[in-house]
């Protein structure tokens, strides 16, 4: 079985992961865990991403942490194969997989049946011609006829949905919103653990953390990665945090600025993770400021071994 830890940022996922991890290794039940945080994947962005350093880990095996460089893309398509494959040789390996993050559509690709169509570029540029020359309505038309769902879903003025969704449509013989569909069908079995924390307690938590980060150096981390291309980044350079701490560099904010623009971007983020996870009916919500989080987290579980 897979054990998944979500919730909005700040909640204290990691925590709980490596407390769990511990409780289990002493009653002789290995478990690691897959990071299921999209900046978390990439190289030398440590400080804003909150990532556990190696001793912070406590021993704990990690994947998924440090494998993309600034310069890559982040791709859920491909995060999903393999963080799959990592889970896959967790439990071969007799482990629990701890999937932790807050990023909600890495989290369903793992655990669900979501799909990710191809593309091909030929059919791709035929329906990017027909939008040139006759427009979006004409396209419209044609996936009214193809997939009226995904037709009256997208509208008649979105020209490059409406492309998409007819490459998707012929190419895989399916509606536009199969692989969407499939989220209702797990991979493999799994409970979802989700850490909810009270506005009042989260927002100054969140406030503090962003504060807490430049005191620890994030600027010169940012000051670091500028050389290895971290501006070309199409996914990096927009991180929250980096994307601030840039612009300060650059002498387009001042700090005071950068520090207060991070930290609305984050209590933003931070209610968009609660929306996404709150509308997910598999989540099991816990009190993350609860004194017995870690015992309770355990009783919801009731794991005897590694399944």
């Amino acid at each position: 079985m897979i054990v998944a830890i979500v919730g909005a940022t700040g909640t204290g996922k990691s925590g709980l992961s490596l407390a769990l991890a511990e409780r289990w290794a002493a009653r002789g039940i290995a478990a690691e865990v897959v990071n299921a945080d999209a900046m978390q994947l990439y190289r030398g962005m440590d400080i804003g991403t909150a990532k556990l350093s190696e001793s912070e880990r406590r021993g704990v095996p990690h994947h998924l942490i440090d494998v993309l460089d600034v310069t890559d893309e982040a791709s859920v398509a491909q995060y999903q194969r393999q963080a799959r494959a990592a889970i896959e040789q967790v439990l071969d390996r007799g482990a629990v997989p701890i999937l932790v993050g807050g990023s909600g559509l890495y989290v369903a690709a793992v655990l669900t049946e979501f799909r990710f169509p191809g593309t091909d570029a030929d059919l791709r540029a035929r329906w990017e011609a027909e939008l040139a020359e006759r427009g979006p309505a004409s396209l419209h038309a044609a996936l009214a006829e193809r997939d009226p769902a995904a037709a009256a879903a997208i509208g008649p003025h979105n020209g490059r949905r409406l492309v998409r969704a007819l490459e998707v449509v012929e190419l895989t013989g399916e509606p536009f919103g199969a692989g969407l569909d499939a989220r209702e069908r797990p991979w493999r079995p799994y409970r979802q653990l989700g850490l909810a924390l009270d506005r009042d307690r989260l927002v100054p938590r969140l406030d503090d953390r962003v504060r807490g980060m430049w005191a620890a150096g994030l600027l010169d981390e940012v000051r670091g990665l500028l050389p290895l291309g971290l501006e070309r980044g199409v996914t990096a350079s927009r991180a929250i945090g980096y994307a601030q701490a840039i612009a300060q560099l650059r002498g387009a904010l001042d700090e005071a600025e950068a520090i207060a623009q991070t930290q609305a971007l984050t209590r933003r983020y931070a209610r968009r993770q609660v929306g996404w996870f709150r509308r997910d009916t598999t989540v099991e919500w816990l009190d993350a400021a609860a004194d017995d989080l870690v015992a309770a987290a355990e009783r919801r579980l009731a794991l005897d071994r590694a399944d």
